[in-house]
């Protein structure tokens, strides 16, 4: 059964989402502050967590924070944080997806089937788990990166758009899937994202950014990985 973790701090809500998620055979756990949260996550090792920005001892994104200085498990941020810097705080913290209060209990639990469908996928096998190029090597369990012998630091979107990419070598991913894996449906015309993450991935991973080799634009369409 899978267990998730609600972090959040009214009432109504904790229980319209324990009635909808118990009825669908999840196994549920709550925590109304940031400190609890944290210990929570810790103790009983839940497969998602649904977690509220606004808490009464700590802003969300330190739980973001504190959580992934030790695990991976997907979080999916419920807030009523309506602006695109808060979303995306939220999601270089460490969080995998972001919901805007009110939300559609259909829409939440779609977004929760598929953070625990991307949890279970089968880890790389040794041959892909590390990419080498002549100018940077990718470290996909260790989740590092060398240019030469310097590390690169990536935020966790970064990762994920990376990943997606070189998972797919010499395969055009289009605009709107990415939008989809890293950012969820409600972000499929946020180009603009695309953009922006692309070129910090260039200046951080390409010899000439301007003139990238292996992360290339498809214009008007998307984004592939040239090994």
């Amino acid at each position: 059964m899978t267990r998730v973790l609600v972090v959040e701090d009214d009432p109504q809500l904790v229980r319209a989402l324990k009635i909808n998620l118990q009825a669908r055979k999840f196994d549920v756990e709550e925590a109304s502050d940031g400190g609890l949260a944290l210990r929570l996550a810790a103790t009983r090792k839940p497969d998602v967590i649904l977690l509220d920005l606004g808490l009464p001892d700590m802003d969300g994104i330190e739980v973001i924070k504190g959580v992934r200085g030790w695990s991976r498990v997907p979080i999916l941020v419920l807030s009523a944080r309506h602006t695109s810097e808060e979303k995306i705080r939220a999601l270089d913290a460490g969080a995998d997806d972001y919901v805007t209060k009110p939300f559609s209990m259909d829409e939440l639990l779609a977004r929760l089937r598929a953070a625990t469908r991307r949890q279970e996928e089968p880890a790389q096998n040794d041959e892909q788990a590390v990419v080498t190029t002549d100018d940077f090597t990718i470290d996909l369990v260790a989740k590092k990166v060398l240019r030469g012998s310097r590390p690169v630091r990536l935020t966790p979107t970064e990762w994920h758009l990376l990943e997606i990419l070189i998972a797919n070598p010499g395969h055009l991913i289009t605009q709107r899937r990415l939008l989809l894996e890293v950012w969820g449906p409600t972000y499929s015309e946020h180009t603009n994202y695309l953009r922006v993450y692309m070129a910090q991935l260039r200046r951080k991973l390409e010899a000439d950014p301007s003139h990238p080799r292996y992360l290339i634009t498809e214009p008007g369409m998307g984004y592939r990985f040239e090994p």
